[in-house]
């Protein structure tokens, strides 16, 4: 829901990216609900909200932060859930890409760290 609320106000605000956003949820959604029809999916809030702060003029280097900071209280909920009933609150994913790799073998790794003392 926060998600709808948030694209309903990029595009009443004419936020810049709002199309391309708009064109890349509807894109990303449809592939997803194509490889998972069993699962409800729906765009991060995240999303929405990177576009909404874009047209703000915040700087990008501040979105993460941002992020973080309207996430501690849910964090800190768990934490406090978790110490009240001794259970561990664990995301429901498993992870079905390729087996681990060195960094060596992906691609473009020596471009990313050249330069550097590793």
């Amino acid at each position: 829901p926060r998600s709808r609320t948030l694209r309903r106000t990029c595009e009443e605000l004419g936020a810049p990216r709002y199309q391309v956003a708009k064109a890349l949820e509807d894109a990303a959604l449809a592939e997803l609900r194509e490889r998972r029809p069993d699962r409800v999916l729906e765009t991060n809030v995240e999303f929405w909200a990177a576009v909404l702060l874009d047209f703000a003029e915040v700087p990008g280097h501040m979105f993460t932060p941002m992020f973080t900071s309207a996430r501690t209280a849910g964090w800190s909920a768990h934490i406090l859930e978790q110490k009240r009933t001794g259970r561990l609150i664990r995301p429901s994913a498993r992870y079905v890409g390729k087996a681990p790799r060195r960094p060596e073998d992906v691609k473009g790794w020596d471009e990313s760290v050249s330069g550097l003392h590793l």
